[in-house]
């Protein structure tokens, strides 16, 4: 049996990095693949912005000739300026049920951490808040959602063993769409409403969603400037988010609230559930996973959480329940069954609070790791 660990160096080596997950839970009724085109648009330096401030390595596995494993090594520059962590994270981790494989993965993330001056690695995290984040430790008999990773039960005994310990955990929920929107959550949001001078912004079109796209993501920057590991984002960075994403975005599934200057002071993006379509389609748009996913924008009872953001000056003011209100106006309206909440940190009670007036259960649980180097 020979393992070697090969750095990913060509294009062609770059596909086989990519592809190896979908060989790997090939048949997983609960893993979601990514689309494809997205991962090589992420982790190509001539297509991410983030590699401006970023450093990015990966590396796959080989046993007995066929690819066992994967995983990259970043180190984000504005990160460690900003916390004063000299830290490097891992991300893109996958394997065979093998302690020989894992541990020479994570021996070359390592090693190459030591090489580059870090005191401790810590993963899975991508270059930015808006990648994969947290490996699966509980729920693993849960359907993925395309915001988050999948992985088989395995894979947290294999980086315990290797001593990686907790830094922190992300709580999932999955929230049963209510009958009516709740009483309470209508009369504190009509308050902040008149109290703030605030008013919700109503749209029929993707585009015309455009002029307050970069506003959103400014209200983003500033509300999660304190959690855990977050980086803002560059303008860069903004710009290549919305040409690739608010395309696709539904504007019925988006709550954005207005100050009196027509800012935006608070939003929640939501979208169709495309877990089924991502699974039909593989990971592909052409020539069929278009289709699946179009259905599946059109016709669904189940949606996903993606983000939510307020302006600090309006927290505690209410206005969480004006973007409360407006989602549960969408899950009546569209006929919605549950929805996805997707990550949350553990110790952010104020997201969680929002749940407490809906029927809800606590069904995934991911973890970022760290291990400090000697």
């Amino acid at each position: 049996m020979e393992i070697a660990i090969k750095e990913v160096a060509s294009s062609r080596d770059m596909k086989k990095f990519i592809s190896f997950p979908y060989k790997l839970y090939a048949g997983s009724k609960y893993w979601v693949p990514p689309l494809r085109f997205d991962e090589m648009n992420t982790l190509r330096k001539d297509k991410n912005p983030a590699f401006d401030f970023c450093e990015a390595k990966y590396w796959l596995a080989h046993k007995d000739g066929k690819i066992a494993g994967r995983i990259a090594g970043i180190i984000n520059t504005r990160y460690i300026e900003k916390w004063k962590n000299k830290y490097a994270r891992f991300g893109w981790i996958d394997f065979i049920d093998d302690e020989s494989v894992s541990k020479l993965l994570l021996d070359k993330v390592e090693n190459w951490a030591r090489e580059n001056g870090m005191e401790a690695i810590q993963g899975p995290l991508g270059f930015t808040d808006l990648d994969y984040e947290g490996m699966l430790i509980e729920g693993f008999e849960e359907l993925g959602t395309l915001a988050t990773i999948y992985n088989y039960s395995y894979y947290p005994k294999h980086l315990e063993k290797y001593g990686y310990t907790k830094d922190i955990d992300w709580v999932e929920f999955e929230i049963k769409a209510p009958k009516e929107v709740p009483e309470k959550i209508n009369r504190i949001a009509n308050i902040a409403l008149e109290r703030s001078n605030l008013r919700v912004l109503k749209v029929k079109k993707s585009k015309d969603l455009l002029p307050y796209a970069k506003d959103m993501f400014n209200v983003l920057n500033v509300a999660y400037r304190d959690i855990f590991g977050f980086v803002p984002l560059t303008d860069k960075q903004v710009d290549l988010y919305v040409k690739q994403y608010f395309g696709f975005i539904r504007p019925e599934y988006i709550s954005i609230v207005l100050d009196k200057n027509d800012r935006v002071a608070a939003f929640a993006i939501t979208m169709p559930s495309l877990s089924k379509a991502l699974q039909k389609s593989n990971g592909r748009l052409f020539p069929f996973g278009f289709i699946y996913i179009l259905k599946a924008m059109k016709k669904n009872n189940l949606i996903d959480l993606y983000l939510i953001g307020v302006l600090p000056e309006y927290q505690g003011k209410g206005v969480n329940s004006i973007l409360i209100k407006e989602l549960a106006k969408i899950f009546i309206s569209k006929k919605i069954a549950k929805t996805e909440t997707n990550v949350e940190l553990e110790n952010n009670y104020k997201v969680q609070a929002q749940w407490k007036f809906f029927e809800k259960r606590q069904h995934k649980r991911r973890r970022c790791y760290i291990k400090y180097l000697n």
